[in-house]
């Protein structure tokens, strides 16, 4: 005899309550508890299996045969991965609307020729998806496409059709029959990422799963889904901008420091191997308020463009602008210098961009950023030849960054003849070729080293 009860479950963190809430004690969210139906079976002690006991052996009899992985032909992604795919593993790939996660899994199907793969869509039908794999200009005969949502049909057909890859978009589609609630509620989500993880376990077969996020970023869902996974995605970038990068946040095969950096254009996304060439302005002449930054996302150095409009004040309250850079870093960068260096920027509107759309959080880009409001201030150009790397403190001390001997290898690549430092680096002894370095322990001394 099964005893129905209802509970109320957190759309947003899978907090559950007895009780309606307008406001969720765990995450915070306003309205995020729905009803949820359960159907708990009384059981009795002695119908609970009997489990046979398992025995411990030590770990060095475990039995290990290490699996090779799965390329997945783009560079990026295999980066991201650490290798490529693992097999067995299960991947949340999330992004916001639009990004195009469909897309790049689509390409991955398409562009594994030698991998029979299983593309299972919940909110497209096949000819659509036909459309868009028309667009990418690629076909692929072990490439299949199922269209379905109820779990039982897709175990089902996984058992008979075998595949050596599966994609599924979205995990938010998915609906398992036993369970009383809606497709996308905390139940389901829970529930179906569970049996699928048991496939891939089992079968050995890499399972892709597109996930939805929340207004703040987050992915939808509960938060044990991120804890289930073997690796978490997270596909960034402006929908006005053309860039991509793809983000690991969970790895358990690889790093999580390593990031891929994706174009979208008209007939897919297309990787960028060498970010550094297109962050950076390609102009002959000599510009103010232009900077390059040796700059490193995860573990991956680029050279970006930093740029800088200074210009009197038109109105009462100067404006402060930063597109791509942290606006109250800006703020605390301007009063250093005017502090510490003397410029009298306080009555002049500051305008800040970093180049091609991207955000960047390095703090090593402190210094380039000084330097091109310094040079559009002054109007002078900065030689072009010339990179930066340092992190400015509040005293105006100019402070090293890590991995610096990367950032001096890529801007060395690129063809730059001078690099400026912090002074504390120079202990560090790095044996340079064709690049000179330039050390400095203070703010105030940048504007006589850029202008003389």
């Amino acid at each position: 005899m099964a005893k129905t009860k209802t509970r109320y479950v957190c759309q947003s963190c899978g907090a559950e309550s007895s009780k309606w809430l307008g406001r969720c004690p765990s995450c915070n969210e306003w309205n995020s508890f729905v009803e949820e139906v359960v159907a708990k079976e009384v059981s009795r002690l002695s119908d609970r299996p009997v489990y046979a006991a398992s025995t411990p052996i030590p770990i060095g009899k475990v039995d290990f045969t290490e699996r090779k992985r799965i390329d997945t032909t783009f560079r990026e992604v295999n980066r991201t991965l650490g290798g490529g795919l693992v097999p067995g593993s299960m991947i949340l790939l999330g992004g916001e609307p639009g990004i195009g996660k469909s897309t790049l899994a689509l390409q991955l199907a398409l562009k594994m020729r030698d991998i029979k793969t299983l593309y299972i869509s919940g909110e497209e039908s096949a000819e659509q998806i036909k459309l868009r794999a028309i667009r990418l200009g690629d076909g692929n005969d072990n490439c299949h496409l199922l269209c379905e949502t109820s779990l039982e049909t897709i175990l089902s057909t996984l058992e008979q059709f075998a595949p050596q890859m599966v994609i599924i978009d979205s995990i938010q589609t998915l609906q398992a029959e036993y369970i009383e609630s809606s497709p996308g509620s905390v139940s389901q989500i829970r529930e179906c990422s569970s049996r699928l993880l048991r496939y891939a376990k089992t079968s050995a077969v890499p399972v892709i799963l597109i996930g939805h996020i929340v207004k703040d970023g987050s992915l939808a869902g509960p938060k044990v889904l991120e804890h289930m996974v073997d690796t978490v995605l997270q596909f960034e970038g402006d929908r006005q901008y053309f860039f991509r990068i793809l983000r690991s946040s969970k790895n358990r095969f690889g790093s999580t420091s390593e990031i891929g950096i994706f174009e979208m254009q008209q007939s897919g996304l297309v990787e960028i191997l060498n970010p550094s060439e297109i962050l950076m302005s390609h102009s002959q002449q000599a510009l103010s308020g232009l900077a390059i930054a040796a700059a490193l996302n995860g573990m991956r150095p680029y050279m970006i463009e930093t740029q800088a409009l200074v210009s009197s004040a038109v109105y009462g309250t100067p404006q402060r602008s930063g597109t791509g850079f942290d606006f109250r870093r800006l703020n605390m960068l301007l009063a250093v210098l005017e502090k510490r260096a003397g410029f009298r920027l306080g009555a002049k509107d500051v305008f800040l961009n970093i180049s091609g759309g991207i955000k960047v959080d390095d703090p090593a880009i402190d210094l380039a950023v000084a330097a091109a409001i310094l040079s559009s201030n002054a109007d002078v150009a900065i030689p072009q030849k010339t990179c930066l790397c340092g992190e400015i403190s509040l005293s105006g001390e100019v402070r090293p960054v890590y991995r610096i001997e990367q950032r001096i290898a890529e801007a060395e690549k690129l063809g730059f003849e001078r690099i400026i430092l912090a002074h504390s680096a120079a202990k560090n002894n790095i044996s340079t070729k064709h690049i000179k370095t330039v050390y400095i322990s203070k703010i105030e001394q940048l504007p006589k080293l850029l202008f003389g």
